[in-house]
């Protein structure tokens, strides 16, 4: 949310000092995680000497035009704006000391990308400490750094555990999964006999042999169709699935789709060879990042314009969302059937899972779960590569069809 108004004129942490505060908000910025280049500072400048210093709303709204340029980096602006510029007035100060002293309540748990701010903050104005000359055994049986970034929450993620899980993301060793299609290639183990070839392999010996050839069914990898909820309590778990379903795209057919309010098809954006520039583009046709959540609405529109296309193959469907869906009625439940009709297996990704008392008591969770086949949680890489293992395992028939819950394979 955007800080409230405030009437009095904004003074700078250091008089006369605007423009290297600027560059160092920019460098926080940059450390927190937002792509911030040198170029883009020097326009942050420019723009505030045009716009002049007015209010703390002006230049926030002034510095967050030139900062940010994806939705999902508004978070991350707000809060080391409001940490960077704050500015305590002497009567708010009067208050404070003049206050009881409330009785401390219990630790709130870490707001989503709290960690990485905080660490931009201590990564440049921390300083310098003097390193102690000390020589000591540690003999404690603890885990490697590779194990604990492996079951680290996404949302708990500093920038650079990011980039390393983005990275190890993109060197996943993906399902080598095959399924039957009705078209026919030469096989020579094959049980219908191709009579066409073997006329023509005739021709090479004068019709004085006629070698029998075969056909045999012709297997490729099983197609993906990814439903993708992008609202706001989605928004530290969306972008490391994208980027898994862009390495998955990499092996075989994968059709995307993302939903908050709206459905919008991103499946030729996520095509880009580079899953940066990929992402980019995502973000440029997403008008409703991190927004609110029309499960329903979304599941209903692409039920009718988008399930005789993508999901003529029969293919695996991974639905990603919490299932927090306000307006929960019986259409859910009806889209819901409608999409496990139409694919080989539907699995549905909830980043809830990763809480070990997780019951199903909203209602549009309970409404969803009788039509989905797999059951699992999408918050770390350990999850990912459950999700791998799942997808390279043989189908489950449809009347054997058994629900899994987390842990369970």
């Amino acid at each position: 949310m955007p800080p409230a108004a405030s009437p009095e004129p904004l003074r700078p942490a250091h008089e006369g000092r605007l423009a290297a505060n600027i560059l160092y908000f920019g460098r926080l910025l940059r450390a927190a995680g937002l792509t911030v280049g040198p170029g883009v500072m020097l326009d942050a400048v420019t723009a505030v000497e045009v716009a002049g210093v007015g209010t703390r709303q002006d230049l926030y709204w002034t510095l967050h035009a030139v900062f940010v340029k994806r939705h999902e980096d508004h978070d991350l602006f707000d809060a080391v704006f409001a940490r960077f510029w704050r500015r305590r007035a002497p009567a708010e100060k009067l208050m404070e000391l003049l206050s009881p002293v409330a009785v401390p309540r219990a630790p709130e748990p870490p707001k989503p990308g709290q960690r990485r701010v905080e660490e931009a903050f201590w990564g440049i104005s921390r300083p310098p400490e003097v390193e102690e000359q000390q020589v000591s055994l540690d003999a404690r049986l603890t885990a490697s750094d590779q194990d604990v970034l492996r079951t680290r929450d996404f949302a708990q993620m500093s920038a650079e555990e990011l980039r390393e899980a983005r990275r190890r993301i993109a060197a996943l060793r993906l399902p080598q999964d095959t399924i039957r299609t009705r078209r026919l290639i030469a096989d020579p183990r094959g049980a219908r006999p191709d009579f066409r070839a073997s006329l023509r392999a005739s021709l090479a010996t004068g019709g004085a042999l006629l070698p029998l050839k075969r056909r045999g069914p012709r297997e490729r990898p099983t197609p993906v169709v990814a439903l993708l909820d992008i609202s706001g309590s989605m928004a530290d778990y969306a972008r490391p699935v994208l980027h898994f379903l862009h390495a998955l795209a990499t092996r075989r057919r994968v059709d995307t789709f993302l939903f908050g309010t709206r459905l919008t098809n991103v499946t030729r954006a996520l095509r880009h060879r580079d899953a940066d520039a990929a992402l980019t583009e995502v973000s440029r046709l997403v008008p409703d990042w991190s927004g609110g959540t029309r499960i329903a609405t979304s599941l209903r529109a692409f039920n009718k314009d988008w399930s005789r296309r993508v999901l003529a193959q029969t293919p695996i469907v991974l639905l990603v969302t919490d299932g927090l869906e306000r307006d929960a009625d019986e259409t859910l439940a009806q889209e819901m059937g409608r999409l496990q009709r139409s694919c080989l297996r539907l699995v549905w990704l909830n980043p809830l899972l990763r809480y070990s008392g997780f019951e199903p008591r909203a209602r549009g969770i309970r409404a969803m779960l009788p039509y989905v086949d797999d059951f699992r949680p999408v918050h770390d890489l350990a999850s990912l590569e459950a999700l791998v293992a799942a997808l390279a395992a043989p189908p489950v028939p449809f009347a054997g069809r058994k629900l899994l819950v987390a842990g369970e394979e």
